[in-house]
């Protein structure tokens, strides 16, 4: 095993991919560099990069025009998105269990985001080529638009499958949003204070975790879910909207500085739309979007099919998401001309186990907290304010303990020892804990005791993975190796949701039959699948406690899951290169 100082690497021995001379007249590019430059040329460590793609220099440019007055301007705005965001997204966490209960479907809450987490994240590879080759405000853009769509169809949908197909826009939306900001923040930050920045841009949930919960109690009391994300679909594009203008304003202050010059491409509208069909490699998104969709559902509904897994139909799912997934594989190996996976950073044991560990921590989470507000209702006999307080423990506790994991790294200049020796450790003892006190009867106080020790090593885990795999690349590698580790996460949160579905869907029907009283199992059917009626026996009541011992036995399979699966981490940082950050200069211009 290797020791935790070793050095790997030194900053100035980063690997970048191979750059090859760019034509004086690259039509493909867009965008050519016309800065001045010093009498020591490719001495300039300020310069910007003339072997960068286009939305890379954008920024650059950008970076080097813009007065401290608009980079601390950036960075109020994005904090206040954020706000805004993680206020809806703590809302739309309790709305879910009422939305698949309205039609009657309750069983499916988990199913829901399989689809949605599943192209949420690779959708991010594709709107990395965006930022990369149109520009950051223009992905931006982008996304604000398919997150406002999902919200608009979410407040009009009539049944569970439409609410889906919205969760698909919603999620593609705010991933794209969390992970363009975050480009936005490695694009405007030094590296050593990264991790400091990371943690600035999420400290809005220890404050939205207190506002979320009232609101949602009082809309569903009053006007009802459906206008819950509807407000939110009227706010967001108002919040969002300065800052786009901000960096455009300011991109096209380098433009008049002559910092930039476009050039047109010179292609006709077809000849655009083949040559960005290539390097989006529409296929290989459409073969793996779909292969992980259709190979994950069958676990999800299998239980709904009239002969379960020996169903055609689940069969039919199983076999087709995996032909189309060698087909992928096949494709991008042999046929591909613009890759869709940037293999050779995957080769990077640091990137690689950063996407790792990234994609343990999503299964894990998503297995055991898929029906943890549906737990906490019906179990624990707590109010929806109640338990939304007790659910976001996880957003306050971690978004704390990341500004201690930023300010550790600033200050030691180093971040593997914050996974290797606290984040994941803390992470398996606390979920392994909840193994014998998520269970009917438990004093409420020991769940929130593991759901800190849970929250802290959450907040050094995220901080530490997205430095690993920020470090281990150069500036214009950043917005792919963020986007691969999203990807990674997204995948593991459609894996994650998928067992707990699985878990859920094949235990609790049976715990339900087997502990319900005589006069209760006629109502089986609307018990399992409707969190309301569920609700609606009185605590103390004999059909109520058999509700309770039978989401005990079944949640109890998940937390065992998720330990086993989280103890692969430890595994995953020690692949990490022990990099020092401290006096390491990866970006240009006015940063923080």
């Amino acid at each position: 095993m290797r020791g935790p100082l070793a050095r790997f690497t030194r900053p100035t021995e980063v690997p970048v991919v191979e750059e090859k001379p760019r034509p004086e007249n690259d039509k493909e590019v867009g965008v050519v560099d016309n800065q001045p430059r010093g009498s020591d040329g490719e001495g300039d460590s300020d310069a910007i990069d003339a072997n960068a793609q286009a939305g890379v220099r954008k920024i650059e440019a950008t970076t080097k025009v813009w007065t401290r007055s608009n980079l601390i301007l950036a960075y109020v705005f994005i904090w206040i998105i954020y706000f805004v965001d993680s206020m809806q997204q703590g809302m739309g966490t309790i709305f879910t269990p009422y939305v698949t209960s309205a039609f009657a479907l309750h069983s499916l809450t988990a199913t829901t985001s399989v689809m949605s987490n599943i192209i949420g994240g690779v959708s991010k590879l594709t709107l990395a080529k965006i930022l990369d080759i149109w520009g950051r405000p223009q992905g931006f853009l982008i996304v604000v638009l398919l997150m406002t769509l999902g919200l608009v169809m979410m407040a009009a949908c009539d049944n569970v499958e439409t609410y889906a197909a919205a969760q698909v826009f919603y999620w593609v939306g705010y991933n794209g949003l969390s992970y363009t900001l975050s480009v936005f923040i490695a694009d405007t930050s030094s590296l050593k204070n990264r991790g400091l920045m990371l943690a600035y841009i999420s400290s809005p949930y220890i404050i939205t975790v207190w506002i979320s919960s009232p609101m949602s109690q009082s809309l569903l009391d009053g006007i009802g879910w459906r206008w819950g994300f509807g407000i939110f679909s009227i706010v967001t594009p108002i919040v969002c909207l300065p800052l786009f203008f901000l960096f455009t304003w300011n991109y096209q202050k380098a433009k008049k500085a002559g910092l930039i010059v476009f050039e047109p491409s010179g292609r006709t509208f077809w000849q655009s739309v083949s040559y960005y069909f290539w390097q989006f490699d529409v296929i290989c998104l459409i073969l793996v979007s779909g292969g992980f969709a259709l190979f994950l559902l069958p676990f999800n509904i299998y239980s709904y099919q009239y002969y379960g897994w020996r169903d055609p139909l689940t069969i039919a799912l199983i076999i087709t998401g995996g032909v189309l997934l060698i087909m992928a594989v096949v494709w991008e190996r042999f046929f591909a001309p613009v890759k869709f996976m940037p293999w050779d950073l995957l080769k990077d044991p640091t990137v690689l186990g950063a996407c790792i560990l990234s994609a343990i921590l999503f299964v894990e989470y998503y297995i055991w907290n898929s029906y943890f507000t549906s737990f906490l209702q019906v179990v624990m006999d707590l109010n929806v304010t109640q338990t939304g307080y007790i659910s976001n423990i996880y957003s306050i506790g971690s978004c704390f303990f990341s500004f201690v994991a930023g300010f550790a790294i600033r200050y030691t200049g180093r971040f593997k020892w914050t996974c290797l020796y606290f984040g994941v450790p803390v992470t398996i003892l606390s979920i392994g804990l909840l193994i014998h006190f998520r269970q009917p009867g438990t004093y409420l106080g020991w769940i929130i005791m593991c759901e800190i020790l849970y929250a802290f090593a959450g907040g050094a885990c995220v901080i530490g993975e997205q430095m690993a795999v920020m470090a281990a690349a150069a500036h214009q590698h950043v917005a792919v190796v963020l986007a691969m580790e999203g990807m990674f996460s997204s995948v593991g949160g459609a894996i994650g949701g998928t067992i707990a579905a699985a878990i859920w869907t094949g235990l609790f029907p049976k715990k339900l039959a087997e502990y319900l009283p005589p006069e209760a199992q006629a109502d089986l059917t609307s018990i399992y699948s409707n969190l309301e009626v569920q609700l609606s026996y009185p605590v103390g009541s004999p059909t109520r406690d058999a509700i309770k011992v039978a989401y005990g036995e079944s949640q109890k399979w998940m937390f065992v899951a998720a330990t086993a699966i989280t103890g692969l981490g430890l595994v995953c940082v020690m692949m990490w290169r022990d990099i020092k950050v401290k006096d390491f200069k990866q970006v240009k211009g006015r940063v923080i």
